[in-house]
């Protein structure tokens, strides 16, 4: 996989005009199939990897393993939005090298094209703010460190990679209503680690 530019490019991804029968091919062990699905998907799984770990490098090597993974696994597949099945494999990646090199993110968190967003629930920013915005991104990636792992993953998923909360919870396999109070309880947390930047962010 080539990541010799660290910052993943493009839009946010969605799904392949056919994907339901790449999958399927995939999944019958056409290995063209799963590389095209792969390819498509790789900025958006390294994307996460980075926000979650902070760490091109390890960004890069969580990707190949969640790619890996998938290989492995997808004949066990069950149907469902297959970019939420391939960023849940890719998050759990992501906090499987966090714990194996028993350290949390200590660079700051990128703000990678792929997913790109807001905070929705702590409002619009002011678009001519520039530096203030800059430092406000700093805040919010030293904050999103100080979330618990499935809280920043829930935030990271739905507040950033636009996915609703039947997609974070079929992403993380968790309850719709887990998923629900993670996320409110995050941003309940961001907004009082945040509360010296609400002329930035509004209230």
């Amino acid at each position: 996989m080539d990541h010799s530019e660290s910052r993943p490019q493009g839009t946010r991804t969605g799904p392949l005009p056919d994907e339901a029968a790449v999958v399927k091919a995939a999944m019958g062990g056409d290995r063209s199939a799963f590389a095209r699905l792969m390819e498509h998907y790789q900025s958006a799984c390294y994307g996460l990897a980075w926000r979650l770990i902070g760490d091109p490098d390890l960004a890069a090597d969580a990707t190949q393993d969640a790619f890996i993974h998938a290989y492995d696994h997808i004949a066990a597949y069950r149907g469902g939005i297959f970019r939420s099945w391939l960023l849940r494999i890719t998050a759990n990646a992501s906090y499987d090298i966090l714990r194996r090199a028993q350290r949390r993110p200590t660079t700051a968190l990128p703000d990678p094209a792929e997913g790109e967003g807001e905070i929705t629930d702590l409002g619009a920013l002011d678009p001519q703010a520039e530096v203030g915005r800059s430092e406000l991104h700093q805040a919010l990636d030293q904050a999103l460190r100080l979330l618990p792992e499935d809280q920043r993953t829930a935030i990271v998923l739905c507040d950033v990679y636009g996915m609703d909360y039947h997609e974070v919870a079929a992403a993380t396999s968790s309850a719709l209503g887990t998923v629900k109070s993670r996320i409110h309880r995050g941003r309940l947390r961001l907004r009082e680690l945040l509360a010296d930047y609400r002329e930035l962010i509004g209230s």
